[in-house]
């Protein structure tokens, strides 16, 4: 049975890609598979071989793709805006955070369950803003 679909965190593409440990996770999914714009993005600012390139190329070939909208990118600001008040976060740390940010709300616009193996963040961002997620 299908229940969905999932958006993978940068985290688990580039685990996957450069040590294939998520394989058999990946391949016993029920549910169809989309990929976030910001995702991409983020692994195409780091690749760092031909075969790396070449998975991205695959994918944004083969599977569709979930870009964040203005709303998202309005919310995103607001709920960072409040971690600085809340925790305090400099700079920097809202900046780590804003894509992040920006890959729950997408999930969570789509009804998406978000798979990543970065816990500490996506947790923290579902302080704010609650979604479906999944830490392998």
């Amino acid at each position: 049975m299908n229940d969905g679909f999932v958006v993978f965190d940068t985290s688990i593409l580039i685990d996957h890609v450069r040590t294939n440990c998520h394989a058999e996770r990946m391949a016993n999914l029920n549910r169809l598979v989309r990929f976030s714009s910001v995702v991409l993005a983020e692994f195409w600012r780091g690749t760092k071989t031909v075969a790396e390139r070449e998975f991205l190329q695959t994918l944004e070939k083969n599977h569709p793709i979930l870009t964040p909208t203005e709303n998202n990118w309005l919310e995103s600001g607001l709920l960072l805006a409040k971690m600085r008040e809340d925790h305090g976060f400099d700079p920097g740390k809202l900046r780590e955070l804003h894509f992040d940010v920006l890959i729950a709300l997408t999930a969570r616009s789509y009804g998406a369950k978000l798979i990543t193996s970065n816990r500490a963040d996506f947790e923290l961002i579902r302080e704010y803003r609650v979604f479906e997620l999944e830490v392998w």
